[in-house]
């Protein structure tokens, strides 16, 4: 059965005066520059009438109209099991748990490895119906390559003051940081705006205009080779400590998509970002008494510090 496409047409804001057609498409209608060119290529996209391509430059009051990609089809939650996954607190209305490396907070589409929901459903747990389905119950993620402590709500009522306070930006969320060189200064707040990357969907930047986002890093120890660092975000935007820390051109040891150096990695074992989530503090939902919970290295990442610690010595 045929399906009429969805057009959808929208003048381009002054702000986004001489932007290229597919950054334009992303800012305005929510794409994926990747996602933007493709339909740019595809011959679905038209500027004031005429066809568009993606590196065209688009002007304030331009008509932008786009033929609207299918739905996707729906992500569903497999109940799997998640080898590592520890569990260190349990209530009936929320469960604090240390992720491992290389698991996804919940399904998205093109991702087929486990998940922190799919583990927690094969454990028999039964959490919050509240947020977008292939996410129930997650307010707050951690990259893949990240591990670290993760809540998750049980109940409608958790799942709504918990969001509530990462909104209000009370939680105390810190992590460990074991990064290229040496920060000046030592201690320092990062105060830079992050958006996609221009060029690379995959990755997100620096960029003028975008989100405001804000770290601060405290020195911990200084190595030789390295420095571990205690993080405070004060915003959660994608990928931030990994962008910022690259921007201070300090990459996070290991994280080799922003710029850390392959051959330290090598030599110190490490495949992933030295970055783990390390403590993590808030209000409980139910009561408002303030919790705290912490969690150690991983073996990976403790093998690594012990190496640059060693060569230190």
């Amino acid at each position: 059965m045929s399906t009429i496409p969805e057009i959808r047409n929208l003048p381009v804001p002054d702000g986004l005066e001489g932007e290229r057609v597919d950054a334009a498409l992303s800012r305005m209608f929510g794409f994926s520059r990747t996602k933007a060119a493709e339909l740019a290529a595809a011959g679905k996209v038209t500027l004031d009438g005429a066809a568009a391509g993606k590196s065209d430059r688009v002007h304030g009051g331009a008509w932008l109209e786009v033929e609207m990609p299918a739905p996707a089809a729906p992500v569903r939650i497999v109940a799997e099991p998640v080898e590592g996954m520890e569990i260190v607190h349990d209530d009936e209305h929320l469960v604090v748990v240390v992720k491992p490396v290389g698991v996804a907070a919940h399904p998205s589409p093109g991702w087929t490895g486990p998940t922190v929901i799919g583990g927690l459903a094969a454990a028999g747990y039964r959490i919050s119906t509240s947020g977008a389905a292939e996410r129930q119950g997650i307010v707050h993620r951690l990259d893949v390559g990240t591990s670290g402590l993760m809540v998750v709500a049980k109940s409608e009522r958790a799942y709504t003051v918990l969001k509530q306070q990462f909104r209000e930006r009370t939680v105390d969320k810190r992590y460990h940081a074991l990064v290229q060189g040496h920060p000046d200064p030592m201690s320092g707040t990062v105060d830079a705006p992050i958006d996609r990357h221009p060029t690379h969907d995959y990755k997100w930047a620096v960029v003028a205009g975008g989100k405001p986002s804000v770290t601060h890093y405290d020195l911990v120890e200084a190595f030789r080779a390295a420095s571990l660092l205690d993080i405070k975000l004060e915003t959660g935007r994608t990928h931030q400590i990994r962008v910022h820390m690259s921007a201070l051109r300090h990459p996070c040891v290991g994280d080799l998509t922003y710029g850390a150096d392959p051959t330290l990695a090598k030599r110190l074992r490490l495949g992933r970002q030295w970055l783990h989530a390390v403590r993590l503090g808030f209000e409980h939902p139910e009561d408002g008494r303030w919790v705290e919970f912490a969690s150690d290295y991983p073996e990976d990442l403790q093998h690594a510090l012990d190496t640059v610690r060693a060569e230190s010595s």
